[in-house]
């Protein structure tokens, strides 16, 4: 079917729902209205309001009741409606759901997926717009998972569903709708913790992922550069071994994310590329990101977010060393 990341997200969730009596869709308006961005559509009519229900605005309890449910037996799906607002639950996700397999020596398992619309580029309000990768990927119990496309979005989200583990699915609003892609009817699954190489190269590794991944495939194409793109998808456990081969190989390293630049996912991989890689590089590697500020009101956004301009002249500055 071709499909954008939202019919490919709601299929997803059909699957797991049929496919798992114990599995529960939940969160503000995610019921009768099927979620702010109709993720959720028609679901609860499909499978009744006692699997699929709105709750109340309230975060902290829309998470710490999904910890509960995980621990009890259940698969909770719990979405909070932007990734700003996920924050008021931030206590139970670091400090719970996080630890309780840790903190047990394993005899409790917290497997649920927190959904949550990420990043900008669509000129929304304050708390709308928030890129909060790295903040759950500092803590060593969350796995973090970013799709890029419709096809990598359903399969990341039933391997989720397979997992004992709380996984923070983070969905970019920007790519809800940019465009359509072939994806399968049936269930399938991507691996969690391995990058995709979405286009080989050997002068150039450009490692990205979420909304910045069009941006340099459409850069990268203009420019007939012979660059190697590399979707990391998910950000917690990161694919280390697909990165170091392909900087080992090319001999340039350069990171692109929206988030800001200050102790971002860059500041990892280029330090991971340093200690291992760092006598095959022949230039530095570079960083291009928002810059280190809040997120700025809507009219400022096209200023603040990496464009095909920056990622172009970031590359010109790369290739001339």
């Amino acid at each position: 079917m071709m499909t954008n990341m939202v019919g490919a997200l709601n299929s997803a969730l059909d699957i797991i729902l049929n496919e798992n009596k114990n599995a529960v869709v939940f969160g503000e308006d995610v019921g009768k209205d099927g979620g702010v961005f109709r993720v959720t559509d028609g679901l609860q009519a499909k499978y009744s309001s006692e699997r699929v229900f709105d709750t109340p605005l309230a975060e902290s309890v829309i998470l710490g009741a999904s910890i509960g449910m995980a621990m009890s037996g259940m698969f909770p799906i719990p979405e909070i409606q932007f990734a700003g607002f996920m924050y008021m639950g931030f206590d139970q996700l670091i400090n719970h759901a996080a630890r309780y397999r840790s903190r047990s020596r394993g005899r409790f398992t917290v497997p649920m997926i927190v959904r949550t619309p990420v990043s900008g580029g669509v000129r929304t309000l304050e708390h709308h717009s928030d890129s909060p990768e790295v903040y759950y990927s500092h803590v060593g119990g969350l796995v973090v998972v970013e799709p890029s496309n419709p096809y990598d979005a359903k399969g990341l989200m039933i391997r989720a569903s397979h997992m004992q583990d709380p996984v923070i699915f983070l969905e970019p609003t920007k790519l809800y709708r940019l465009f359509k892609q072939e994806v399968p009817e049936e269930s399938y699954e991507v691996e969690i913790g391995k990058a995709n190489v979405v286009k080989e190269g050997q002068k150039l590794s450009i490692i990205t992922y979420g909304t910045m991944v069009p941006v340099v495939k459409e850069v990268v194409e203009k420019k007939a550069i012979d660059a190697e793109i590399i979707d990391l998808r998910t950000i917690n456990p990161l694919d280390e071994e697909t990165i170091l081969n392909s900087v080992k190989k090319t001999g340039r390293a350069m990171i692109v994310h929206e988030a800001q630049l200050s102790f971002g996912a860059g500041a990892e991989i280029a330090a991971r590329i340093a200690e291992k890689a760092i006598f095959e590089l022949d230039a530095p590697v570079m960083r291009v990101a928002s810059d280190s500020l809040p997120y700025p009101f809507p009219g400022y956004e096209n200023f603040y977010i990496p464009n095909a301009i920056k990622v172009s002249k970031a590359i010109d500055k790369m290739m001339s060393q």
